[in-house]
């Protein structure tokens, strides 16, 4: 069987253990038949399990021509679209209604992989599949922890977040040069954060810009300063400390307090 070869620029670390794909196959959780979108599937380990589900309704989208290629011979009956997932709209292929997401995603994406998942919340009831170790105990990280970070806040503020298991080097071609693992999200209970959403993020990001500082100095940029609110006692904690429900609460703070920062988000 002709191989595709791993390309640098793409990120591109193929998988050779099946039973560690079968694993990967299996973590998706969801009830009923479901539309499965499989990110970056290479040279299929992971998409020859998915197919083998009933229940999943499986596509693909897989920027490398090569490999879009050799999976139209190896799986003929796989939908494949080339194309880049960053950049492509969703609503074309699924129009309404849910489907969850899976993959062996690129690591030097990922992230940008899950803040288009956060846009799509409420019609994403699972995602899963295997990132960068470290990124994964970011995302899977409590307050308190070094890892507690941006993506930490933003993805547990609609997410339940399970760290799965570690990957080790050695069953990737090219082996990369750091662990792997495997997570997954599940859809939390909560519709809608009780605050400003969009003012939420704007003060996540901008408190962990600057993680190393108490937020009375990160967000003085957003209250203003000398702004009294600063001397509420939340300001003089840092980031890494606050759970997502202390965010809403310090997001109704400050827009309470006004600041040109909560102008901006309700424009």
């Amino acid at each position: 069987m002709q191989q595709v070869r791993a390309k640098k620029a793409l990120g591109q670390h193929f998988l050779k253990d099946a039973s560690i794909a079968q694993q990967i196959a299996q973590s998706l959780v969801f009830t009923g038949r479901m539309p499965v979108l499989e990110i970056g599937p290479g040279m299929g380990i992971l998409t020859q399990y998915l197919l083998q589900n009933p229940d999943i309704d499986l596509t693909a989208i897989e920027l490398d021509k090569e490999s879009v290629d050799f999976l139209s011979v190896n799986y003929p009956a796989l939908h494949v679209i080339q194309a880049d997932f960053l950049r492509f709209d969703l609503d074309i292929l699924y129009p309404e209604g849910q489907f969850c997401v899976i993959g062996n995603y690129p690591y030097n994406i990922s992230s940008q992989i899950f803040f288009k998942v956060l846009e799509y919340k409420d019609r994403i009831p699972c995602c899963s599949g295997m990132i960068q170790k470290e990124v994964a105990e970011r995302l899977a990280s409590k307050p308190g922890n070094k890892a507690y970070g941006i993506l930490s806040v933003l993805m547990q503020a609609y997410y339940d977040i399970e760290y799965l298991f570690t990957v080790h080097e050695h069953v990737f071609d090219p082996p990369p040069k750091v662990k792997s693992a495997v997570i997954r999200f599940v859809r939390n209970d909560r519709k809608k954060l009780d605050c400003n959403e969009q003012l939420f993020r704007q003060i996540v990001k901008t408190a962990f810009n600057q993680r190393r500082k108490q937020m009375r100095n990160s967000l003085q940029q957003l209250v203003g300063k000398g702004n009294p609110v600063l001397q509420n006692p939340v300001f003089g904690k840092r980031p890494e400390q606050l759970t997502v429900e202390e965010f809403t609460a310090l997001t109704n703070l400050i827009e309470k307090h006004g600041c040109a920062a909560a102008d901006a988000a309700h424009r």
